[in-house]
């Protein structure tokens, strides 16, 4: 090994960089907000590009065993989330990590499709979504 070069990762082994959402990204607010005990109702509505408004909808709808409306919820913060990730200069792989605060919408919103499709029986799309989570961030799945 040369001093230029560096070991690769062993949970990131095409060596990509990390994608990490910016920091005024809306789930800044999103996550101030709720804290403060705002309703994600509202805030979807006020920050609807915000994983995280989306994610809570969707805990809160699994909550309350509304599978199909909590599916509906974590779809649309995942894909919001896809949104803002490519604009963050993502390209469909590489680490995404859980350790950067506004990555965790996403990340919850993609989780809770996950769990949301795996009650609905869509299997297929539960290991999509775990694989995903995986390759995201190891961490995730423990």
């Amino acid at each position: 090994m040369t001093e230029t070069s560096r070991p690769l990762d062993a949970a990131n082994l095409l060596g990509i960089p990390p994608t990490l959402l910016p920091e005024d990204h809306p789930d800044t607010a999103v996550a101030a907000a709720l804290k403060d005990g705002e309703d994600a109702r509202d805030l979807a509505a006020r920050f609807p590009s915000s994983s995280l408004a989306w994610a809570e909808l969707a805990q809160e709808a699994l909550d309350s065993e509304e599978v199909v409306a909590a599916y509906a919820y974590a779809r649309t913060g995942y894909h919001r989330g896809l949104d803002a990730l490519r604009r963050a200069g993502w390209r469909g792989q590489g680490p995404i990590p859980a350790s950067h605060p506004t990555n965790r919408g996403f990340l919850k919103a993609l989780a809770l499709l996950g769990e949301s499709a795996r009650r609905i029986g869509e299997s297929d799309e539960a290991d999509r979504v775990r694989d995903f989570l995986h390759d995201a961030d190891p961490s995730l799945l423990g």
